[in-house]
C-alpha cells in the first residue's frame, strides 16, 4: 500500500486540528444514500422522468420522490415541466452544473468498483468519443503531472473563497 498523505504546516501532527470544515463530510451529507448515487448515475445516463428513475434504480416511488426532492434542494438536479401531446403537464429532472461536476467522483467510484469488485472489470467502460480510447480518472497537479498518493502533501487552504479558482 502507498504511504498516507503527508500533512504539512499547522496540520502536522494530526492530533493538532479537527476536520470540522471537512468538505468530504459535507459532500457525503448531500449524496448520503445509495439511491441518491444511483439516481445521479441514471441522470448521467440521460434519464429524466420520475417513473424511469424509480424503475431503473429499483426503488419505490416514495423513496424516488424523496431522493429527487433532496437532489433538487441541494442544487444537483433541476425540475422542469414537460408535456407530451394530449397528456397533462409533468415534471422531468436534469443535471445542473453543480450536479454535472460530480461526474469525476462517480467515474472514480465506478473505476474503483471495476478494479476491486468485479472479476471481469465491470460491465461498462467510458470511452472518449473523439478517439475511441478508454477514459480513466487520475490525479494530476496543475502542471499536468500524474500524482500518486505518496507524492501528495495536505496543506491548509487559507485563501478566501473569492480568490480561489472554481
Amino acid at each position: 500500500m502507498s504511504a498516507p498523505l503527508r500533512l504539512t504546516g499547522r496540520l502536522a501532527p494530526r492530533e493538532s486540528w479537527t476536520a470540522d470544515r471537512c468538505t468530504l463530510s459535507k459532500s457525503l451529507e448531500v449524496i448520503s444514500t445509495r439511491s441518491a448515487f444511483l439516481i445521479l448515475r441514471e441522470a448521467f445516463y440521460g434519464t429524466t422522468r420520475f417513473d424511469d428513475f424509480a424503475q431503473r434504480v429499483g426503488i419505490s416511488e416514495p423513496v424516488a420522490a424523496t431522493r429527487l426532492r433532496e437532489l433538487v434542494e441541494q442544487g444537483l438536479l433541476v425540475r422542469e415541466d414537460y408535456r407530451e401531446p394530449g397528456q397533462r403537464t409533468r415534471q422531468q429532472y436534469r443535471l445542473t452544473e453543480k450536479g454535472a461536476d460530480l461526474f469525476p467522483a462517480i467515474a472514480a467510484l465506478m473505476q474503483w468498483g471495476d478494479r476491486w469488485l468485479d472479476d471481469r472489470g465491470g460491465p461498462l467502460e467510458l470511452r472518449h468519443r473523439g478517439c475511441g480510447k478508454t477514459v480513466s480518472v487520475q490525479l494530476r497537479c496543475a502542471s499536468g503531472h500524474h500524482v500518486s498518493i505518496d507524492q501528495l502533501d495536505v496543506v491548509p487552504h487559507d485563501l478566501p473563497r473569492a480568490t480561489r479558482q472554481r
